[in-house]
């Protein structure tokens, strides 16, 4: 009788702690709850070969961040029993399906089977999803987890999510906590937008002005655009390149792959600030327009203290290409990645149609206008690229004056230009604003300062990334989507983390989860459990988004 009783008060104690719904994001492809519990205890024993040891490793690195404590790892089960078990492993799946696992929660041990080491890792962040959602109902160890059953693998082969750190600067350690939210909800790409016309964020050895000069601006406009004052603040920073590699190591053990853009032949303000001579008109002073707050001098090339696009662009003389090449051989040798981005948005003609340089180019080239001037411009530094191994991806205005041979498009403007490139057979990230801009404004009555428009949570969540438009054979080239944070009044990690919660929850079901499971009503019936989550985590979540 007496074991009974104190075998009833451990299930019920059990019972408190046990998370009883599972409630995961993104949804699984297929999910089977079961009866019963496993019981998590310090005890418990991480089984992984030498193959899988790093994953066993990152398990144990989230379980001590989250939770405070780490489990033993073993190659083999220790002959003893008695022992509960998480077995990790790479083998066969089903064919097809690429980063597919298998979690099973059985009563004494879970096996998560992976097709990859990356596909592992997925199954790791499913099975964090099963502890508790707050670390006060783990202080009563062993955890119970349900026993479950799931299979699951992505929908989309791109899953992005974009940092801009030129209009405000992020430091590493906001980065790393940037790539592990992106890790725990599984995307696989961190685009770090690098250069802008407000400061130039990492370090090139060949030309160190880019970055002791380009790095910092006299101030900062206040308010919103054109702005009400100017701080007149000191203000930047940038990455050395021994922090780039740190950061770069810390997304791959995440299987993150970093995309870095280098703005051209716009936004480059900050650079030709430190090297004038990039410029069409080296000799003449920035265009600060009389209206406009600033701070310190306004003669000769300066860093932009205010948003917006600018005429100051880079000039197309060997000099300038000399100078990116250079400038792109340092970063491919900090990022592996298969993709480089090279901006091409937003680059005002006014500089090249008054250029005598410019317009004799474009007739000796044979080129029609300056549409066709800045594709030269994008074709050369795609053919260096190419030549490196590399590809380019440039924002959808590199569409004007015709693709280059092997780029991608990221369609921002809209889905047109996504639309216009699948249809020529070229690869698309989609990115429309009106979907995926996590800078715009997530309430219509919003208590912080936004670059303006709308985005709610609904939104994002019921984004479909294949235009109704492409057929089943041109759909092929969609990669996937990203969301873009552009940082004009993003100035510190609290309000970033409001800007991106909950709506990169939303966006990370619509890549990894099957189209035809995907339910609104469904994903806010998990979304209180991954908020208690964000809470453990210690975010600065928007609460009214709902």
């Amino acid at each position: 009788m007496k074991k009974l009783i104190i075998t009833s008060l451990i299930l019920a104690n059990l019972s408190v702690f046990a998370q009883t719904n599972v409630s995961i994001i993104p949804k699984p492809v297929e999910v089977t709850q079961k009866s019963g519990y496993f019981n998590l205890s310090k005890s418990t024993i991480i089984i992984a070969n030498s193959s899988a040891k790093h994953n066993a490793d990152m398990l144990n690195f989230y379980l001590k961040k989250l939770y405070g404590f780490t489990l033993p790892v073993k190659a083999i089960p220790p002959a003893n029993g008695g022992k509960t078990f998480i077995t990790l492993a790479v083998k066969k799946l089903a064919p097809g399906k690429k980063d597919q696992y298998t979690l099973s929660v059985y009563k004494n041990k879970v096996d998560i089977n992976a097709t990859s080491n990356q596909a592992l890792f997925y199954g790791i962040q499913s099975l964090l999803q099963l502890l508790p959602a707050d670390k006060d109902s783990i202080q009563n160890i062993p955890i119970g987890i349900p026993q479950v059953t799931i299979k699951d693998y992505p929908r989309f082969q791109y899953r992005g999510m974009h940092l801009d750190v030129g209009r405000h600067f992020f430091d590493v350690d906001e980065v790393k906590k940037y790539i592990d939210y992106l890790a725990f909800h599984k995307f696989n790409t961190f685009h770090w937008h690098l250069t802008e016309d407000q400061g130039w964020r990492i370090e090139i050895k060949k030309y160190p002005l880019l970055t002791s000069v380009g790095g910092f601006r006299n101030g900062t406009i206040i308010g919103h655009h054109p702005g009400t004052g100017n701080d007149s603040l000191h203000y930047g920073g940038f990455y050395t390149q021994k922090e780039v590699k740190d950061v770069v190591k810390y997304a791959q053990d995440r299987y993150i792959t970093i995309i870095p853009e280098i703005e051209m032949p716009g936004h480059s303000s900050a650079a030709i600030a430190a090297y004038p001579k990039l410029s069409c008109f080296p000799d003449e002073s920035t265009l600060i327009k009389p209206n406009t707050p600033w701070a310190g001098s306004r003669s000769g090339k300066q860093v932009q203290q205010t948003w917006g696009v600018f005429e100051d662009v880079y000039c197309p003389s060997e000099f300038t290409f000399k100078f990116l090449e250079n400038v792109l051989d340092e970063v491919m040798q900090l990022f592996p990645s298969r993709y480089i981005h090279i901006g091409g948005d937003e680059c005002p003609k006014d500089s090249w149609k008054r250029s005598a340089f410019c317009q004799k180019l474009i007739k000796d080239k044979n080129l029609k206008d300056e549409n066709g001037l800045q594709t030269y411009f994008i074709s050369r530094i795609e053919k260096y690229l190419n030549s490196k191994g590399r590809n380019i991806i440039g924002w959808d205005e590199i569409l004007e004056g015709g693709l280059t041979p092997n780029a991608t498009v990221m369609s921002w403007r809209g889905e047109e230009g996504g639309v216009a490139a699948a249809k020529q057979h070229h690869h698309v990230i989609m990115t429309p604003g009106k979907y995926v801009y996590f800078d715009h404004a997530q309430l219509k009555n919003n208590d912080s300062l936004t670059i303006g428009g709308y985005l709610p949570l609904d939104t994002v969540y019921n984004y479909e990334p294949v235009p109704k438009e492409l057929n089943n054979d041109e759909s092929k080239y969609v990669l996937g989507a990203q969301a873009n944070v552009w940082t004009e009044y993003i100035a510190n990690n609290a309000k970033l983390e409001y800007m991106i919660f909950p709506r990169m929850s939303a966006l990370s079901e619509v890549l990894w989860s099957p189209k035809d499971m995907r339910n609104l009503d469904d994903f806010k019936a998990r979304l209180p459990v991954m908020l208690k989550r964000y809470e453990m985590w210690g975010v600065n979540y928007c609460k009214d988004s709902q």
